[in-house]
């Protein structure tokens, strides 16, 4: 278990961090905003893409060697990225060449790295019994929101002499490659005694990206393993326009591009509001504080919150919303560091209420032959606002900050009306 926790908090930890230091890196070079964000861009759409590929793949050929698959892409893409990051900051490259080979870098993440999230709930949960698997996958979760939280406090500090912004990079490189030792050489190969399926993550971006875990399906035997793509006789195919389905997916799409522009936007806006754009290398500092305000705040929304209070999924989606509509205010309008971590705390524990909101609340909607359609349904939409919503976002920023803010509060709003008006109450 410690290895597995070690993989997916490495992996979550090393995107958080990267996110800390991207927009002090791309005013360093001097590009616009707007291509730093969509340098993201292309390795969203391959995880997109190639995520459920991989979870059947793991399925059938082994989850240890498609852990393996993932935490290389990790690897290869952070030492890509962070060399071809330092050729342009010394000037060695143009700007423009070196945004466009580190979104080539950085796909490489997109394409193998979502190998790694299913493997892991796959190996943990065909390794644990019933009594055993709920506390199991629940850890390895834990690893990934942990992870969020951490990226962003450890990126100031790995800043170092003769790295500098390039030490993020460099350091998350060498922790993947022990951890890759690790899994290698200590990890037990597949012997699973349980038929398990591992489900598809969306693209990582913040603790609030993955609220979903594996289902806690029979146990099998191992004369089924490994376990088979499950089939569904004489079911039809679920559609994304199901009438069960829709109003959840439109608030997950609608909600999930507010908080994707949110997150495009913030690392910009605090080198603008606190007057660091002539000195971006102290922007690192301040934006990974405000990273991990959110990231917190998102963890005590899934792990405190929602079971305390026992909230169901449109209760969940329509007050989580709400919470993240009143903070993008303080945040649009805040001008010191305090009020704008302030509010970007409060609107992150608004989207880690209403992100398990809308996922249990689609889940739950379908019957139980359609739950593996339904949870692809749930990754797609997870992972879609990130293919785009964060360079928009940016990109409306740059034209007009009160646009961005607007069109955020409008997305927002809109997810409130839409869990009021066209969701069921939650059974009493």
């Amino acid at each position: 278990m410690a290895l597995l926790f070690a993989v997916m908090l490495v992996t979550a930890a090393g995107n958080t961090a990267m996110q800390s230091v991207m927009p002090s890196i791309g005013t360093r070079l001097g590009i616009a905003d707007v291509w730093v964000s969509l340098a993201y861009s292309w390795s969203a759409l391959l995880w997109v893409m190639l995520a459920p590929f991989w979870a059947r793949r793991s399925d059938r050929r082994g989850r240890k060697a498609m852990m393996a698959l993932g935490v290389c892409g990790f690897i290869l893409s952070f030492a890509l990225c962070g060399t071809v990051l330092h050729f342009g900051l010394e000037g060695a490259i143009g700007a423009g060449l070196t945004m466009s080979l580190f979104a080539i870098a950085r796909s490489f993440y997109g394409t193998f790295g979502s190998a790694a999230p299913p493997a892991v709930q796959a190996y943990v949960a065909s390794r644990t019994d019933r009594a055993e698997r709920t506390k199991a996958l629940s850890l390895v979760a834990s690893s990934f929101g942990l992870g969020t939280v951490l990226g962003p406090a450890l990126a100031p500090l790995m800043i170092l002499p003769g790295l500098g912004l390039m030490g993020p990079f460099a350091i998350f490189s060498l922790l993947g490659g022990i951890v890759l030792v690790l899994l290698r050489t200590r990890l037990p190969d597949d012997d699973p005694r349980f038929a398990a399926r591992g489900e598809v993550m969306s693209y990582p971006f913040n603790a609030s990206s993955n609220p979903r875990i594996v289902e806690d399906h029979p146990d099998g035997s191992p004369d089924e393993l490994p376990a088979a793509e499950p089939q569904h006789q004489g079911a039809d195919r679920l559609r994304w326009t199901d009438r069960r389905l829709r109003p959840w997916l439109a608030a997950g799409l609608t909600g999930g591009h507010a908080q994707a522009m949110l997150l495009g936007v913030i690392g910009f806006l605090l080198l603008d509001r606190l007057g660091l754009r002539g000195d971006p290398d102290a922007g690192a500092g301040p934006v990974g504080l405000v990273l991990m305000a959110g990231a917190i705040a998102t963890l005590l929304a899934q792990w405190g919150l929602i079971p305390m209070l026992g909230l169901g999924p449109r209760v969940s989606t329509l007050w989580g919303m709400g919470l993240a509509a009143i903070g993008t205010l303080p945040v649009a309008v805040g001008k010191d560091l305090h009020t704008i971590a302030v509010g970007f705390a409060i609107a992150s524990l608004g989207f880690g209420m209403f992100r398990p909101g809308f996922t249990s609340g689609a889940s739950l909607a379908v019957s139980p032959a359609e739950q593996g359609q339904s949870a692809g349904i749930i990754a797609s939409v997870n992972g879609a606002a990130y293919i785009a919503a964060p360079a928009i976002g940016v990109s409306l920023y740059n034209h007009s900050q009160w646009l961005a803010w607007g069109v955020i509060e409008a997305l927002t709003i809109g997810a409130v009306l839409i869990a009021l008006l066209a969701m069921e109450k939650d059974p009493a």
